[in-house]
């Protein structure tokens, strides 16, 4: 069963079929298998909309509405123009900047492909000017962008939490540490390749001009005020807190900034919405695709015959982090989530690994694979936004991925990068 499971789905793929129909047909076949017809299939359709049942999914389309008023507003040029203004001259500083800016905007976001569009559009040209190469600038944005899926809000995170049953706030707070801890090691790495390149350095803002900058991005600056500081004051659950923050991106860009006005909400909606309808199909039909293959125990089965389960904790993290890894450069992350989870989950509880760790490592590994060859999503985001062929666009990312990769390693070896401030908040 699980050899022609797994046939059909990459057959189906190669075909070129969208990621829902190999894992709908494939769950199909797994169900006529195990119960000798189609007489029960409304069980298995009941098991696809109880996956889009959970409240805490609201989150989702929220976040992504918020993200894409931002990202037509004016909410991402001044943060990346108070970062500039403090860090724009130092050596790398640019390319810092541009890390940062990801950083700031995946605190706003949670979205590594809207981080892609609201920072990159902007910087990519200057970076560019400055002296940069292009495969240099293109790799650190989609890699920067990455940090977004760490940063809370993520909506990585909030799949992940609704699959596996854990704190989507605990996993939010967790992810900040290992967010700064890439963000330092990349801008590192931008301050050594500008050394390097012997890169020329932007002129040097005055306090004048730093002080207008923070001015003009304090109002921006409120999107993470409110969903860390709403979260854990006890304001607002994680759902309600993506509810204030589309409310105050329409208050921002429509009433304080008059960047959009009514007639583009039109186009905001049908773009949130395809979106959404997306994401809650894969949701539905990857929870459909978790429950046969749990109803079968073919994830035992794998684990078993991989010899996981008497690997111990150090060896189920580094087990899980290759499969993600590896399954994000073929695969849409959600997908990867939703199908790779429940087939770890056994090994996870049998070990007693820390659920909001393993979240993070999974949340990191799927950042990485979305940016590494042959098929991450950013990659090809970032070919459609800016014009330019797949060979110029991954050909800088291997220095970031052995950077993400590190920092993998680091989380590994010590877990309190994750779990000190959400040990903090909750313990």
């Amino acid at each position: 069963m699980t050899t022609i499971m797994v046939t059909t789905m990459i057959a189906l793929l190669l075909l070129g079929f969208p990621m829902m129909i190999p894992l709908i047909t494939a769950a199909i076949i797994g169900f006529f298998i195990m119960f000798d017809g189609f007489g029960q299939m409304g069980t298995l359709i009941q098991q696809m909309m109880a996956g889009i049942r959970p409240a805490s999914l609201i989150a989702v389309p929220m976040f992504i509405l918020a993200a894409d008023i931002m990202t037509r507003g004016q909410s991402a040029e001044r943060l990346i123009a108070m970062v500039m203004s403090f860090i724009g001259h130092v050596k790398g500083g640019l390319a810092v900047s541009t890390a940062a800016s990801c950083t700031l905007f995946g605190a706003v976001s949670g979205s590594t492909q809207a981080t892609v569009v609201a920072v990159g559009s902007p910087l990519r040209p200057k970076l560019l000017k400055a002296g940069y190469s292009d495969s240099f600038t293109l790799a650190l944005i989609i890699n920067s962008s990455d940090i977004a899926f760490l940063i809370p809000p993520s909506i990585g995170m909030i799949i992940y939490g609704v699959i596996s049953g854990t704190s989507i706030a605990e996993l939010f707070i967790a992810g900040i540490g290992p967010g700064l801890l890439i963000l330092l090691m990349f801008s590192i790495y931008c301050v050594i390749y500008a050394t390097v390149r012997k890169v020329p350095t932007e002129p040097k803002s005055n306090w004048g001009e730093r002080l207008t900058a923070v001015r003009q991005a304090l109002w921006p600056l409120g999107f993470p005020v409110i969903i860390v500081g709403g979260i854990y004051g006890g304001i607002f659950s994680p759902t309600e807190a993506a509810a204030a923050c589309v409310l105050y991106a329409i208050f921002l860009e429509f009433l304080i900034f008059r960047s959009l006005k009514v007639n583009d909400i039109y186009a905001i909606a049908k773009s949130t919405g395809l979106i959404t309808a997306v994401v809650f199909i894969l949701v539905a039909v990857g929870n459909g695709f978790s429950w046969i293959i749990s109803f079968a125990q073919i994830p035992q089965e794998i684990l078993a015959a991989a010899g996981i389960n008497e690997a111990g904790p150090t060896g189920v993290l580094i087990a899980i982090c290759v499969a993600f890894f590896v399954a994000c450069m073929f695969v849409d992350p959600i997908v990867v989530i939703l199908v790779l989870t429940p087939i770890f989950a056994p090994a996870v509880a049998a070990t007693g690994l820390d659920p909001v760790l393993v979240g993070i490592l999974i949340t990191l590994q799927v950042a990485i694979g979305s940016a590494t060859p042959p098929f991450g999503c950013d990659i090809f985001t970032a070919i459609a936004i800016f014009k330019r062929p797949y060979w110029d666009v991954i050909k800088g990312t291997p220095p970031f991925v052995c950077i993400l990769i590190l920092a993998a390693a680091l989380l590994i070896m010590f877990p309190q990068i994750a779990l000190f401030l959400r040990d903090v908040a909750f313990r």
